[in-house]
């Protein structure tokens, strides 16, 4: 991790819920199956070959389970799963070895996402592929707000209990500060519906995506949660009494710099005026 980037994420807090959620987690593996067919219908459109491919999701079953119901399972080597963490240690891939790397919701928890990207960035050949996925600032937001609001209730003051999430419309700048080319990201806003907060939760848990922030956790009381889940149905209940928990999945593609990749031209070297090429009169030209 650089020295400049936060600690924001408890890496053995995290690693103790993956292993919790491992149990249970083709119970709640919805999002992943939904972003890791994203990054496939990507892999669809793509006519090359991928030789050497590896996978960094922190749940690698699911890529590959996509990818062998797909078409382009036939351009994709084999999948190797590596279990690492971008951005806290070198990566064990070799630079400039790997063709495609996958990063199916695990992203998200990393405390210097730059770096993560350019570890990705060094480890793929030229012209090698990234196909990632994380969860962006919209996800939970209806949780994060009455936890907040019920522990400020209960207890006089509140600490944070959902992840700070990336910013989808700034994904672009991210890929490209790390190096990758022909940057492209997308959000894709998903409204999952539950019975009540304790459900949300339970499939939280299931997914590995319970609160995972660095120092100290101070416990949520009965009461705490009973004002939270009150709250939930208060001020976001639908009519059949089912509540809504918000998720955006920012799917990240981009490319390792190759000199066959198109190039923007060169500033000053158009040939045509803007207003000409859209047949469109300039105000104040005569």
């Amino acid at each position: 991790m650089s020295p400049l980037a936060p600690r924001l994420f408890d890496p053995v807090r995290r690693a103790s819920h993956l292993a919790r959620a491992g149990r249970r987690f083709d119970e709640a593996d919805f999002l992943h199956r939904r972003a890791a067919a994203e990054a496939v219908n990507s892999l669809e459109a793509i006519l090359r070959g991928f030789p050497t491919a590896v996978d960094l999701s922190p749940h690698s079953g699911v890529f590959t389970a996509a990818l062998a119901d797909s078409g382009a399972g036939d351009r994709v080597g084999p999948v190797r799963a590596v279990a690492a963490t971008p951005g806290e240690a070198a990566l064990p891939i070799a630079d400039g070895s790997a063709d495609l790397i996958v990063s199916i919701l695990g992203l998200h928890w990393i405390d210097d996402l730059p770096g993560a990207l350019a570890q990705i960035r060094r480890a793929l050949k030229p012209d090698g592929l990234f196909l990632g996925a994380l969860f962006g600032a919209g996800t939970l937001k209806e949780l994060r707000g009455v936890l907040t609001e019920a522990e400020l209730d209960v207890r006089g003051g509140a600490q944070a209990r959902v992840s700070p999430f990336a910013d989808g419309h700034d994904a672009a700048a991210l890929m490209q500060r790390a190096g990758f080319a022909l940057p492209v990201t997308d959000v894709d806003r998903v409204t999952v519906r539950y019975p009540d907060l304790f459900a949300l939760v339970r499939d939280l848990r299931a997914m590995g995506e319970t609160n995972a922030l660095a120092g100290a956790i101070r416990p949520l009381t009965r009461d705490i949660a009973a004002r939270a889940a009150a709250l939930y149905t208060e001020r976001h209940a639908e009519a059949d009494g089912r509540i809504p928990a918000t998720f955006e999945i920012v799917q990240l593609a981009g490319w390792a710099p190759h000199e066959s990749q198109q190039k923007p031209l060169a500033r000053g070297s158009a040939k045509m005026r803007l207003a000409d090429a859209l047949g469109v009169k300039e105000q104040g030209r005569d």
